[in-house]
């Protein structure tokens, strides 16, 4: 099978490069696994690691490339992530997580391939109450940044090709700006912080879910199961007990971290106040097992230490 990752630079996309390359040379493009390769593109570059170009939002760009390599599936990981940022830049948000998807969508219809794409508990933004939620709930995003993943994923499911739609939530590794980098940096330099602790959720270590797409690829567990699939870590905290549990796990325990209300960091975006994702169909359909978020955390801090 012949596989193109795109957004390759962002976390998901470093942290597929690492556990693909297995030790090995991660310096390449292009890298063999368990007899399968792996492209790996990006249009922003990172020093060092080379990718190919591919414009997810050229239709021509991305059928030419799947043409020519003989694609057979491709993981998007490319998206407009800064939450904040798709308020004032609506356009290129909805380019690059509703257009783009569709192109990509397109391309893998038109060759019978596959699609796995990586969308948001955002999805939910909107919605109350404190019951994980299942794929099949009502989605209702209150911001740019959800309203267009979520007609990303519309697009994916009109386009008529194989597909798993991946949602995950607080997604956090070794690579960009995320909440556990942050947190490092903060507890081992601030001597308090406030954190929310009326958001609620489950963090996602990259490195589990990179693991889990690699799995249903080359184990050929999507065959005959297109659909909409939620990923995150076992288990559930605020962003609060997040943080006490970085701190607690990298020795930073002299930073004083209290717990505050959302409304004390005022925001243009409403973040979901609960986003658990239920995993009971990922499990049951693909065999998943999903590491508790605690072990998950102390696994990527060993990670970050070697």
């Amino acid at each position: 099978m012949k596989v193109l990752i795109t957004g390759a630079n962002g976390q998901l996309g470093c942290t597929l490069r690492r556990i693909l390359a297995a030790g090995g040379d991660e310096k390449k493009a292009c890298i063999p696994h368990n007899g399968h390769y792996y492209y790996l593109s990006d249009v922003t570059r990172r020093e060092g690691y080379p990718v190919y170009h591919v414009d997810v939002t050229d239709p021509e760009d991305i059928g030419r490339f799947v043409q020519d390599e003989e694609i057979d599936a491709i993981v998007n990981c490319a998206a407009f992530t800064d939450v904040e940022g798709a308020e004032s830049q609506p356009e290129k948000a909805e380019l690059l997580n509703a257009k783009a998807v569709e192109y990509l969508a397109e391309a893998m219809a038109a060759t019978g391939g596959l699609l796995i794409h990586i969308s948001t508990d955002y999805v939910f933004g909107g919605q109350t109450g404190n019951t994980p939620r299942q794929e099949d709930a009502d989605s209702c995003p209150t911001g740019v940044y959800g309203a267009t993943k979520l007609r990303g994923e519309q697009a994916v499911l009109a386009s008529g090709c194989h597909y798993v739609i991946l949602r995950t939530a607080w997604l956090y590794s070794l690579y960009g700006r995320n909440f556990l980098k942050t947190m490092l940096d903060l507890t081992a330099s601030k001597p308090s912080l406030k954190v929310v602790f009326d958001q609620v959720g489950t963090p996602t270590f990259a490195g589990d879910l990179a693991g889990e797409i690699i799995r249903i690829l080359e184990e050929g567990l999507y065959k005959g199961h297109s659909g909409i699939y939620h990923y995150s870590n076992e288990g559930v905290c605020s962003w609060y007990d997040f943080a006490k549990a970085i701190a607690r796990c990298s020795g930073h325990t002299r930073c004083d971290i209290q717990p505050c209300h959302s409304d004390e960091f005022p925001s243009q975006v409403q973040r979901p106040p609960y986003s658990v994702l239920d995993k009971t169909k990922i499990k049951t359909v693909f065999g998943t097992r999903i590491p508790y978020w605690t072990d998950a955390l102390q696994a990527c801090l060993q990670d970050y230490s070697a």
